[in-house]
């Protein structure tokens, strides 16, 4: 979906003809795994993360134009909203000192981004969902002014056929309803790639499959919505809804969502490709003249325009990515799980955590989803987003007689994930320091009790009894996240509140 695109009408000829092209797309996919086309293991990983801007009262600014002219860098882009922008770090590979040194990149983009949107009165707040939005910020009006987006949205809208509904039971209940997919926009996200052969590639995509409320437990980061506080990680019951093209009669026929969590282990990379051309129905018509088995026949790479273009419309957690560079064909994990912030330390934490667990538990001689219905893996996943650090999750018992049980996430994470993340670090060949400092980070908000989520709601009630109204909580909880934010200490060191007034003595 990065790709540019251009907007127009699409007729029955051209669904049709992009049918026809998802099958030659999916066969040449076939071919291409049976051939072992596919480029060696490099050990890459890549990392994207959405952003919000905001001015110095805490409200969104719908800016990123003007923000994007300022930075001048292609590192920065623009996301679905106006308020939204998103930065990509090249690829590095996963070894050494990688850490610090993505740690260090991070700091010094976000820093120069953060200085030149305050040349417009903005500035960059890394944080899942915004606190301070409101129902008319998320509004078609303040889509990216891009095709693809327009695009998408006119599409998605027609698919559903009436408004997007949006009803999340939380702490509070917020029930609204949406013309638009605008409310996708308050959604910021880390997206985690990992390259890996087709071989590999069903161990990690189930690996990761089987961790992701682990991630989502200690690393919530959108208890807000609205002015209501709902679930600790409130992004991916939002995303699904705003992005839900069923309407209702369709729910109650058990037709898939487009965002969704899965319902198997697979056995390849071809299973979800071939998944999102049985269940989904395209959204974007649009093909290029490439004949991908006619590439193969004459020897060469097919790029799967079609292929790839309708994969970016489902919006799966955990994402199979085909991507082809210099000529030579590869395969991503997409990981999407995470929000964004809350420090760049906090995102290294979270990145460490990930790639060490599940280098881990893809190598397992028992792996996890073996031993883990996946059933109960989708359970742990809204279990987690529900509660964030205080989940409780099943998870196969340890020792001789099997069988799942139900613990703390932040005990099962201290207790047995995390020597398992170590240990996944050191196979990468990740140094003994970075390893130790940022699973440090992930050990002291487990024993803690404390994330991004947690301090939010707390810093917001202490608010609240100190008078002030909620809209009022909720502005000054986010100047204070954003302050904190740019100092750069990790979430669990923040003292919890406001900062007090400053008070001026008389002469």
């Amino acid at each position: 979906m990065g790709e540019k695109v251009a907007a127009g009408a699409f007729g029955l000829a051209d669904r049709r003809h992009y049918r026809r092209k998802l099958q030659q797309c999916l066969a040449g996919l076939a071919r291409l795994l049976e051939e072992e086309r596919f480029d060696r293991p490099k050990n890459l990983m890549g990392l994207e993360i959405e952003l919000n801007l905001a001015g110095p009262d805490g409200m969104p600014r719908m800016m990123n134009a003007q923000v994007l002219e300022r930075i001048a860098s292609r590192d920065f882009q623009t996301e679905l909203g106006m308020f939204n922008l998103e930065v990509n770090i090249a690829p590095h590979r996963l070894e050494g000192r990688v850490l610090d040194r993505l740690a260090e990149e991070l700091r010094t983009g976000l820093a120069y981004a953060h200085r030149k949107a305050g040349e417009v009165d903005a500035g960059i707040v890394m944080i899942g969902i915004l606190p301070t939005l409101g129902p008319d910020d998320l509004v078609s009006a303040n889509l990216s002014d891009v095709d693809r987006y327009s695009l998408l949205n006119e599409q998605m809208v027609a698919a559903r056929g009436e408004d997007f509904v949006v009803d999340i039971d939380g702490v509070e209940r917020l029930r609204c309803s949406s013309g638009s997919i605008a409310t996708e926009a308050a959604c910021t996200s880390v997206q985690l790639h990992l390259q890996v052969t087709p071989a590999r590639f069903a161990d990690v995509w189930n690996a990761a499959q089987a961790v992701a409320a682990v991630q989502v437990a200690v690393g919530a980061n959108s208890p807000f919505l609205f002015g209501h506080e709902l679930w600790r990680e409130s992004r991916p019951p939002l995303f699904q809804q705003s992005t839900d093209t069923r309407p209702p009669e369709l729910q109650a026929q058990g037709v898939r969502p487009r965002t969704w969590f899965g319902e198997r282990w697979i056995s390849s990379a071809y299973d979800l490709f071939e998944e999102n051309l049985r269940w989904f129905p395209p959204l974007l018509p649009l093909c290029d003249d490439e004949e991908p088995l006619r590439v193969l026949d004459d020897g060469g790479v097919p790029a799967l325009g079609e292929l790839v273009l309708h994969n970016g419309t489902v919006y799966r957690w955990n994402r199979p990515v085909y991507g082809l560079v210099d000529g030579v064909p590869h395969l991503r994990v997409e990981n999407r799980v995470l929000p964004a912030g809350p420090t760049v330390t906090d995102v290294i934490a979270n990145v460490a955590f990930y790639y060490g667990l599940v280098r881990a538990l893809a190598e397992e001689a028992r792996p996890v989803w073996t031993r883990l219905p996946f059933d109960a893996a989708a359970r742990n996943f809204d279990e987690a987003c529900r509660y964030g650090i205080e989940a409780r999750l099943d998870w196969p018992r340890r020792g001789r007689f099997g069988g799942v049980e139900r613990v703390a996430a932040v005990s099962l994470v201290r207790d047995e994930l995390l020597p398992l993340a170590a240990a996944g670090l050191d196979a990468w060949g990740v140094e003994a320091a970075d390893r130790d400092f940022y699973l440090g980070v992930i050990e002291e908000r487990c024993r803690r009790r404390v994330n991004g989520a947690s301090w939010q709601a707390a810093t917001f009630h202490r608010a609240l009894e100190s008078g002030l109204e909620r809209d009022v909580a909720l502005a000054a909880t986010t100047r204070r996240y954003g302050e904190l934010m740019h100092a750069g200490e990790p979430v669990h060191t923040w003292p919890v509140g406001l900062p007090a007034p400053a008070v001026r003595l008389g002469t």
